[in-house]
């Protein structure tokens, strides 16, 4: 019996919308990961042969929020130094290392973060990645249909990351 590919999707808040909201089979056709250690798990559990496409999101907390509000959006600069929680960006760059180490080729690699310095970090280490493997570079920017676990504002957004930058 051929087991299906997942697709797994990384995002701390957001929920992938299933293509007219369709079950497949009883199964959801995301698997969502909110952080960087359940990522490493889930795929550590399943071995990267197992999927299909994974999907990206940079920010993967509230430091990495409080970098893209007060700092990425009007600065146009990323600074990982002041993030503590892992990101999107460390995911890759441990995808690229299993790739590696157990000489599994990568599957399809999406990023759907909103962050877009994030993202192009993510987009260019993965594609130097398979440059270098002399594969085709097909990591790309995607906008995936989701909803979100808790919804803000954007009032409330604002608020929430000027009280963050004033402490």
């Amino acid at each position: 019996m051929r087991r299906e590919k997942i697709r797994l999707y990384l995002d701390d808040v957001r929920i992938p919308k299933n293509p007219n909201n369709a079950w497949v089979d009883g199964i959801v056709d995301w698997q969502v990961v909110r952080s960087y250690d359940e990522f490493v798990a889930h795929i550590r559990m399943n071995g990267l042969e197992s999927y299909e496409v994974i999907s990206l999101d940079h920010d993967l907390g509230e430091s990495a929020m409080q970098e893209y509000y007060t700092n990425t959006k009007p600065n146009f600069e990323l600074d990982y130094n002041r993030i503590e929680e892992k990101t999107g960006m460390d995911c890759a760059k441990w995808l690229v290392a299993e790739s590696m180490t157990r000489n599994i080729p990568l599957p399809q690699i999406y990023v759907h973060s909103a962050n877009p310095i994030g993202s192009a970090n993510i987009i260019g280490y993965v594609n130097n990645y398979l440059r270098n493997q002399r594969l085709p570079e097909t990591c790309v920017k995607v906008n995936i249909e989701h909803t979100y676990t808790e919804v803000l504002s954007e009032e409330e957004r604002h608020r929430r990351y000027r009280i963050m930058k004033n402490n």
